[in-house]
């Protein structure tokens, strides 16, 4: 069985999802959440944060693959630098776990989940429901995010 780890990345949030694949070919969440850091610190000690919590997971469920979001640049460019900061806190993370890392754009997520590129949010998590057969829509929305990113390259790996 594989076990998936689908990142959505951020400074303030950052989205996990761990996604097992089994035997029958079903898909099975293990576990999702988000790792936040708080507002006020310093951006080097959040950083700092969320590779030591990355950490903590990769050594807790030691994923057989890892995916993440590809940085997909806004108008806001401090957002951006910041995203692009924590990407590369976690991408070292993945790298020193030996992990061997795929990364999506939001649409190649969207049309492997929900079928369809341009799918809107909403319908995106519902897929996740569906596939990963929840009762209910994961939250908040960066795990839901990341669990599609997860199921995206499981996805991705078949073929």
């Amino acid at each position: 069985m594989t076990l998936v780890l689908g990142i959505d990345p951020g400074t303030a949030t950052t989205g996990y999802g761990l996604v097992r694949i089994r035997e029958d070919d079903s898909l099975e969440a293990i576990e999702y959440g988000v790792i936040q850091t708080p507002a006020k610190t310093p951006a080097h000690e959040r950083l700092a944060l969320l590779y030591d919590r990355l950490s903590e997971i990769l050594l807790l469920h030691r994923p057989q693959g890892c995916a993440v979001e590809k940085l997909f640049f806004q108008r806001n460019v401090t957002t951006a630098i910041a995203v692009g900061q924590a990407r590369g806190v976690i991408l070292l993370a993945l790298a020193q776990a030996k992990l061997d890392v795929a990364e999506y754009t939001p649409n190649e997520i969207k049309m492997a989940v929900a079928g369809y590129g341009s799918a809107g949010k909403r319908q995106v998590q519902e897929m996740v429901r569906v596939l990963l057969t929840l009762d209910d829509i994961p939250r908040p929305d960066d795990a839901a995010d990341a669990l599609a990113v997860a199921i995206t390259h499981l996805h991705t790996r078949r073929y």
